[in-house]
C-alpha cells in the first residue's frame, strides 16, 4: 500500500518506509508503507502487510515504555479529532499514527547487547566498537557484559548511515541532549529486552530515533522495536559462534548478501519465497512479542 493515494495531504518528507504528512503546525500523520531497506537502500519488492505489523508493533512498545521516556503519539482523542477526513480510516489506522511535530535528530540511538553486524565487524578491527573497548576474544553473536551506546548518522535515502562514537555525537547536538538520548535509549532496551526475554526472544540490538519539542523535551519517535530496528533471536537456537535464527530483515539481508550486488541502488528483485519468509519472521515476531 502506498500513501500516496491520500487526496489533499501536504507530504512533508518519504523515507525508506515512512511517509510523513502535515496535518498542522503542530501535528503530523505518519503513514509506514511496505517497503523494505536494506543496507540503505529501498528494495524494489514490498513485504505484503508489513507497515501494519510494524505500526502496531511500535505502538505497543511506545504504551509499555511511557514512563520511562515520552513518545510521539498524540492521546486519542485530539489524534482523532485530527484524522484526515479524506481517508478511510478503517483501510489506514493499522499502518498510520497522528503524532507531534518534532525537531528530529540527526542520529540513530543504537543499542547493542550481543556482537553481531557491523559491530562484530569493527571489533574483528580495531577491538572496539563506536570506540568502546570490548574484552578480547569475544566470538560472532556472544552476548556484551553490559549493553553499549552506540550512534550512528542519519543518512538520506540513498545514502548509507555512519557509525560514530559518543564524542562525535556530543558534537552534533551538545553533550546535555547526547547523555538524555544514551540515558534514555539504555533504559528502554533493558526493560525490552526482559520483557522479550520472558518470551523467549533475544533482542541482540535495536536502533531509536528521537525529536525535541519546541519547548526542548525529548520524545523517543518514529518507530521502537520492530523487525526493521531491531534484531530478533529465538532464545531456544540460540548458540555463540553462530548467526541465530531471527525474527527480522536479517532473512533478506542474508539473501542480498549471496547475490552479486554492491549495495548501491538500484537493488535487485527479491523472489517470492524471501518475500514470504520475511513477511512470516515479522508475524512471528509480532505473535512473540504480543502482550
Amino acid at each position: 500500500m502506498h500513501s500516496d493515494l491520500i487526496p489533499d495531504l501536504n507530504l512533508l518528507h518519504r523515507g525508506k518506509v515512512r511517509d510523513v504528512y502535515a496535518l498542522n503546525d503542530d501535528a503530523l500523520l505518519i503513514v509506514a508503507s511496505d517497503r523494505l531497506s536494506a543496507f540503505d537502500v529501498i528494495l524494489p519488492d514490498p513485504i505484503p502487510g508489513k507497515g501494519e505489523i510494524l505500526t502496531q508493533m511500535s505502538n505497543a512498545w511506545f504504551a509499555r515504555t511511557e514512563t520511562i521516556c515520552a513518545n510521539h503519539l498524540l492521546p486519542e482523542a485530539q489524534a482523532s479529532a485530527l484524522w484526515p477526513p479524506a481517508m478511510d480510516r478503517e483501510v489506514w489506522s493499522k499502518r498510520s499514527v497522528i503524532c507531534r511535530r518534532l525537531r528530529a535528530l540527526p542520529v540513530e540511538a543504537i543499542v547493542r547487547g550481543y556482537l553481531l553486524g557491523s559491530g562484530y565487524k569493527s571489533y574483528q578491527q580495531t577491538g572496539q566498537v563506536s570506540g568502546i573497548k570490548l574484552k578480547p576474544g569475544m566470538q560472532l553473536a556472544e552476548q556484551l557484559v553490559s549493553p553499549i551506546f552506540t550512534p550512528s548518522t542519519k543518512a538520506a535515502v540513498g545514502l548509507h548511515d555512519e557509525n560514530i562514537d559518543f564524542d562525535a555525537m556530543v558534537r552534533l547536538i551538545g553533550g546535555d541532549l547526547a547523555e538524555r538520548v544514551r540515558t534514555a535509549s539504555l533504559a528502554i532496551y533493558a526493560f525490552a529486552a526482559r520483557f522479550a526475554e520472558a518470551r523467549n526472544v533475544i533482542i541482540a540490538d535495536t536502533k531509536f530515533e528521537f525529536g525535541l519539542s519546541p519547548d526542548g523535551s525529548l520524545y523517543v519517535m518514529d518507530e521502537m522495536l520492530t523487525p526493521d530496528s531491531s534484531r530478533f533471536w529465538d532464545k531456544s537456537s540460540y548458540r555463540v559462534g553462530q548467526s541465530p535464527e531471527s525474527f527480522d530483515k536479517q532473512f533478506v539481508r542474508d539473501y542480498l548478501e549471496r547475490c552479486a550486488w554492491n549495495k548501491a541502488p538500484p537493488a535487485p528483485r527479491i523472489p517470492q519465497e524471501i518475500i514470504d519468509g520475511t513477511r512470516a519472521r515479522y508475524l512471528e515476531a509480532m505473535r512473540r512479542l504480543s502482550d
